[in-house]
């Protein structure tokens, strides 16, 4: 990687947005994540940054909503049609199937660089946030190289659409600001790290 690039903001919000692309937002987990959002904004050196204040005030307003874990269930765990799957194969997969052909690519992208997925549940690698999480920790292991890998050729294949479509959802404000949130964090991290994106992913 190039310098400047403030190596620990970057590993630092891939977690924070993984953690909460993940995990439910009643889960003990993100609720001890909740104060970290206060301070997003200072924590990465965002291009836009009253873009994402803006987007923080809508998180913070809508964490207390009590629908909140309901919207959660929708989105990304499914109770009946899914606006915006979270898993990469649904994107690339000919059929549009969970586990499908990219999700073994990525499989062995991270057996290769040691990473290891442990859930505790039989679920695809390739959900969003599991994949920022992962981004996270080659960064944290100095695996750059790698990093830049799982970005382009794994990540990035399918994230802009994912992104587009729960920006829009009509189910959670809170979910369409994070989404908005991940979209400029990765739009910034291809131009930091001077990334060759898909053609689809540069003229979308």
């Amino acid at each position: 990687m190039n310098q400047p690039l403030d190596i620990s903001s970057i590993n630092l919000v891939a977690r924070l947005l993984g953690a909460f692309f993940y995990y439910s937002p009643d889960s003990e987990t993100l609720i001890a994540l909740r104060s970290a959002l206060n301070d997003i904004e200072s924590l990465f050196s965002w291009h836009d940054p009253q873009f994402i204040v803006n987007q923080r005030n809508i998180m913070l307003d809508s964490l207390t909503d009590g629908e909140l874990p309901y919207q959660y269930s929708v989105l990304f765990e499914g109770q009946g049609t899914m606006p915006a799957p979270p898993w990469g194969s649904v994107y690339l997969d000919k059929e549009n199937l969970l586990m499908g052909e990219s999700t073994e690519r990525y499989r062995v992208f991270l057996a290769d660089h040691n990473i290891v997925i442990q859930t505790g549940l039989n679920e695809p690698e390739d959900q969003f946030g599991l994949m920022l999480m992962a981004l996270a920790l080659l960064i944290e292991s100095e695996q750059f190289d790698a990093a830049k890998i799982l970005l382009s050729e794994h990540l990035l294949t399918w994230a802009p659409r994912y992104l587009a479509l729960l920006s829009q959802n009509d189910i959670s404000p809170f979910y369409r600001a994070l989404a908005a949130s991940a979209e400029s964090y990765l739009n910034q991290l291809v131009a930091q790290l001077q990334l060759h994106m898909p053609f689809y992913y540069l003229y979308k």
